[in-house]
């Protein structure tokens, strides 16, 4: 290939991705160059599969390795989506929800699992999905399994068939996800409890107001401790100020102190507090180091529906205010073509890109790019993901967009993705192949 002219990425052992953009945030140890709005214009060597070098721009690696030339184009770590449900994706066109609420969700979703969830159909839907979040550049993928018997057993079987599966494409997690009060059966929760350690996952769940919050907590806080486990919660999804679960699990954090990590997913609900009330709430998340994921583009769907009312505001948490409070804070998927969410693709540049918009991300974006890479993987307990480093595989999304305003303007649909130095087939998986599964006509 001649030396800095556009074409092919190199097929060769070794290579240098020429005058590229990356997001300064995503470097694992600071570049001496130059930043614009976070950007840092370097070069890269690839060599073996493997980031060889990250040099400033106009730095002379060795003339005799081919060079693929970003033309100012931007380069990124492959992303994290720390918040998924793949055992319920792509249900929609068999389970769509009649309402666009919650509720609705909630209704025919445990209709959908009770009548049509086995494992051949799990399966089939977390692949696609799977296959969907690869083609993207997705590394790691932490997913919620609905736990409640009978499918507790099925679901967590299944997924440790899916990690092996994936392994050295997809990073895969998961959590264990139903009601905390069905913690007070303990048969079913010391046998939930059995898979969750059997297949390295976590506990997690929704936890709801009322007098026992505080017992359920700590019999979960109690049985995470005793496990070596993980939390993961979804919180506060609802319009309602008066759900203030995310503060009592908080408190659970500190009366406990409790040494593992803890996140809360969606915490919606503290955006309708008051200004104090909600300070004192994310004062207490950030010295209990609980992390924080939102999940923009589904609760932007979800919460404030109305039938034939505008919504009043955006269904998100408090993103900026946490962040401020000194919490830890990402942004996610969460559900893909699902009564939940109706859209999605696993996509975490559209995640992204949604966020930006929605979250107010912007103005500056310097370091923006931080909540689908470096943030959700230190929550995840993978910093060694999401991150530029030499050293690490040259697992890379090559953009052809320059500036933020170009990334965020597009889909990004020509992207590269390399993985170990190697782009890979970005053919996004046809619906047509779920039609038989989910009994999907010709319209």
């Amino acid at each position: 290939m001649t030396p800095h002219a556009p074409g092919p990425l190199s097929t060769a052992p070794a290579y240098v991705l020429d005058d590229a953009r990356l997001p300064a945030v995503t470097l694992a140890e600071p570049l001496d160059a130059p930043a614009t709005e976070g950007l840092v214009r370097a070069s890269i060597v690839v060599a073996g599969g493997r980031i060889a070098a990250i040099l400033p721009y106009g730095t002379a690696p060795d003339p005799a390795l081919p060079v693929h030339d970003m033309r100012g184009g931007q380069v990124w770590p492959c992303l994290v989506d720390m918040h998924t449900h793949l055992d319920k994706g792509h249900i929609w066109p068999r389970q769509p929800n009649p309402t666009g609420d919650f509720a609705g969700a909630l209704s025919v979703v445990r209709l959908d699992r009770m009548a049509h969830w086995s494992a051949a159909d799990i399966e089939a839907r977390m692949e696609f999905g799977l296959r969907c979040a690869y083609a993207h550049g997705t590394r790691l993928v932490r997913t919620h399994l609905d736990s409640l018997p009978p499918h507790h057993d099925l679901s967590w079987d299944l997924f440790r068939e899916m990690r092996a599966r994936w392994a050295g494409r997809i990073e895969l997690q998961a959590v264990a996800l139903m009601p905390v009060e069905a913690t007070r059966d303990p048969a079913y929760f010391e046998a939930l409890l059995a898979q969750v350690v059997r297949s390295g996952g976590l506990i997690g769940g929704h936890p709801e107001m009322g007098p026992e919050l505080d017992s359920d907590l700590d019999r979960l806080f109690g049985a995470a401790m005793e496990h070596g486990l993980d939390i993961d919660f979804h919180i506060d999804e609802t319009r309602d100020p008066g759900a203030k679960t995310l503060a009592a699990v908080a408190d659970a954090v500190l009366r406990h102190g409790f040494e593992g990590k803890v996140v809360a997913g969606h915490c919606c609900s503290l955006a309708r507090q008051d200004g104090d009330e909600a300070a004192r709430t994310i004062d207490k998340v950030a010295r209990a180091g609980v992390g924080i994921v939102s999940l923009p583009m589904c609760n932007m769907y979800l919460q404030d529906r109305f039938a034939g009312l505008t919504p009043r505001w955006r269904g998100v948490t408090l993103f900026h205010e946490l962040a401020a409070g000194g919490a830890d804070v990402a942004v996610a998927s969460d559900n893909t073509r699902d009564p939940f969410y109706a859209y999605g693709d696993l996509d975490a540049v559209e995640v992204f890109r949604e966020a930006v918009r929605i979250l107010h991300l912007d103005h500056p974006l310097d370091t923006a790019a931080r909540v689908v890479t470096t943030a959700p993987a230190a929550m995840l307990g993978r910093p060694d993901i999401g991150r530029l480093k030499v050293g690490d595989p040259a697992d890379l999304i090559l953009f052809s967009a320059r500036h933020w305003s170009e990334l965020l303007s597009r889909p990004q649909a020509d992207r590269i993705v390399l993985r170990d130095g190697r782009a890979i087939d970005r053919t996004l998986p046809d619906y047509r192949e779920l039609d038989a599964l989910l009994g999907a006509r010709d319209g």
